[in-house]
């Protein structure tokens, strides 16, 4: 499902009229982070690179992974609006010249044996709505066991299980 999860780095782009963007600007959690989507043909790796100091690590794993929950159960259609302009609006800038074109081109061929014309992918990116991101965001995510890889000074780092009990969410 490609199509379905293709919005979803949009809505951790970062830029302050994001929840996250706010949190780890306004706590000064972090010195970046980037969400990434890799797809394959038959599977895909979606996730977050962030870098942050050892004082700040478990409070930034806190607001992504409530971040995370969030796009479960309540993420709103203009949030999800918003993230499909400026995934548009950076999926065409990308393709400033013939080397990003050629790589999209075969990104494309890896994933889907063709290349897909602008307007399907802008088609596909539309179809997505706020109903789309909870169930994609709920089979992937939601009380899922998260891989986690880190390199530095990680004694802030939480424990694993720890991580794991914050991917879902007790509700009454």
């Amino acid at each position: 499902m490609p199509s379905e999860q293709s919005c979803l780095p949009s809505l951790f782009e970062q830029n302050l009229s994001s929840k996250l963007a706010q949190a780890a600007c306004h706590g000064n959690l972090c010195h970046s982070f980037q969400s990434f989507n890799t797809c394959y043909t038959d599977t895909g790796l979606w996730g977050l690179y962030m870098v942050c100091e050892g004082a700040t690590l478990e409070d930034m794993m806190h607001y992504v992974q409530r971040e995370w929950i969030r796009l479960c159960t309540s993420v709103t259609e203009s949030e999800v609006a918003r993230a499909k302009n400026l995934l548009k609006t950076n999926m065409l800038l990308q393709l400033d010249g013939s080397t990003p074109i050629c790589e999209d081109i075969g990104r494309q061929m890896l994933c889907y044996n063709r290349r897909i014309p602008i307007p399907e992918l802008e088609a596909r990116i539309e179809a997505v709505d706020a109903q789309t991101i909870k169930e994609v965001c709920t089979k992937y995510i939601y009380n899922k066991r998260p891989a986690v890889a880190a390199v530095g000074p990680l004694e802030q780092l939480p424990d694993y299980d720890r991580l794991c009990s914050g991917m879902y969410w007790l509700r009454d």
